[in-house]
């Protein structure tokens, strides 16, 4: 058996420029699962799109962004290693955007307009790279230690994660509390050990998360680490707007915090629920007494049991039948039975009529027929919907009355009588066999 027939499909290498992981020009060749941090410029193919903006957008590590003012007119491109100025020394970043749109996000941003703007110092030379992942290599051991001398000190915290800056000479170290915690001993003593300048910054469960990463129950990367920027609260009235099981192992994410995608469909659920009849509405039959057992609210269905506890004799209605047998119950009157069979159903829609006919697509293909007879025939010939009742002096009388109001049309106006002809006397034309004085004339006499 030959074993070329068994091998998979070698996948095509990527053209030159994209990335060796994915195969996306827009990732800057270095493919990482936080894809937020990566920014595409679609102002790019655009005349003026690269418009005359000095600040760029420079990413660090993780999620930390920032803008800064190209004063020295550098030739920079998204993906361009930078230093950059920093409070105190430099710091080592990646620009993420330029031109036209980094105006864009930076109003979205809602930056004070009285926000100092640092500078960008120079493209990085091979030197400051160095510096830069030997500054890299010792965020892993400092966050260990760091952890060992919070507990020492027992104070309820946990540091997630410790960024240095480019030069080595200041880092910032993130962690979670619960509570208020005072930390001006561990920053004294963390300043001692590592002689460094500490940051520290205090972010939540779900931020931490987004910085570590993983895969989510749906098989697909956590939302918070590949697309999300910010982070809204989610309630557990949402699940139960979906009518989701309040199980809490279920709801919680990885963070142990209420899943964020509980929040994308809620605003459908609302919008449909508001279509439905109450959840506790009990329908009566001849036959029986039914109770809402199942609701289908995207779809529009209930289905109802004989029995409160127990799903018996299901019978699955849509809304429209449901608010039909509730008004025939307010009456007093209790429907045969509470589904309507496939012949029920078609003549019940026939006795609405085809509402869509006048929309149909072959509408123009009908040749309509012209009837020349005028009068009641071609009246009669005519749909209900399209006959005009004319009375029959309807246009004779309108024409004098606005001959009266001197309003009369144009066209009517030449055969109407002048003033001036009516106040004289018109004389009769003389008839041919006789004079213009009325009298006969002699040679047609003989």
């Amino acid at each position: 058996m030959n074993d070329d027939n068994n091998r998979l499909p070698v996948p095509p290498l990527p053209d030159e420029g994209d990335c060796i992981q994915c195969s996306n020009p827009c990732c800057g060749g270095e493919c990482n699962v936080r894809s937020n941090l990566h920014s595409y410029n679609w102002l790019g193919d655009i005349p003026g799109g690269e418009a005359d903006f000095d600040i760029v957008e420079i990413h660090f590590k993780n999620t930390r962004r920032g803008f800064y003012r190209n004063t020295s007119r550098l030739d920079l491109k998204e993906g361009d290693w930078v230093a950059v100025e920093a409070n105190p020394g430099h710091d080592i970043g990646q620009v993420a955007m330029t031109g036209r749109l980094v105006k864009l996000q930076m109003r979205r941003a809602n930056l004070r307009p009285d926000l100092e703007i640092l500078r960008v110092f120079r493209k990085a030379k091979t030197a400051d790279l160095e510096r830069y992942e030997a500054a890299k290599a010792r965020e892993q051991d400092t966050m260990i230690r760091s952890r060992k001398i919070a507990a020492d000190l027992g104070l309820k915290m946990k540091i997630g994660d410790v960024e240095y800056q480019g030069d080595g000479n200041k880092a910032i170290f993130y962690y979670i509390a619960d509570e208020r915690v005072d930390f001006r001993q561990l920053i004294k003593v963390l300043a001692e050990v590592f002689r460094i300048r500490v940051e520290m910054k205090q972010i939540g469960a779900r931020q931490e998360a987004g910085r570590i990463g993983g895969i989510g129950p749906c098989g697909r990367p956590l939302c918070c680490a590949t697309w999300m920027t910010n982070f809204v609260s989610v309630a557990t009235s949402a699940a139960r707007f979906q009518d989701i099981s309040l199980n809490p192992q279920k709801l919680a994410g990885q963070c142990a915090k209420l899943k964020c995608c509980i929040n994308y469909e809620v605003d459908t659920y609302v919008e449909a629920s508001k279509q439905m009849p109450p959840k506790d509405t009990i329908l009566e039959t001849k036959d029986a007494v039914y109770f809402p057992f199942k609701v289908d609210t995207l779809k529009g269905e209930i289905s109802y049991s004989t029995d409160k506890n127990v799903p018996a004799n299901l019978v699955t209605i849509p809304r429209e039948r449901i608010f039909e047998v509730m008004a025939l119950n307010r009456n007093g009157v209790k429907p045969d039975k509470l589904s309507l069979d496939a012949a029920e159903r078609d003549l019940e829609a026939k006795a609405f009529g085809d509402i869509l006919s006048q929309d149909a697509i072959n509408r123009f293909d009908r040749k309509k027929k012209r009837n020349k007879k005028k009068g009641v025939e071609q009246r009669e010939s005519q749909p209900l919907g399209e006959r005009r009742e004319r009375p029959q002096g309807d246009r004779r009388d309108r024409h004098d009355r606005q001959r009266g109001e001197g309003t009369m049309p144009r066209n009517d106006l030449r055969r109407a009588p002048r003033p001036d002809r009516i106040q004289r006397n018109r004389q009769p034309k003389p008839n041919r066999r006789e004079g213009r004085d009325g009298s006969q004339n002699a040679q047609n006499k003989g």
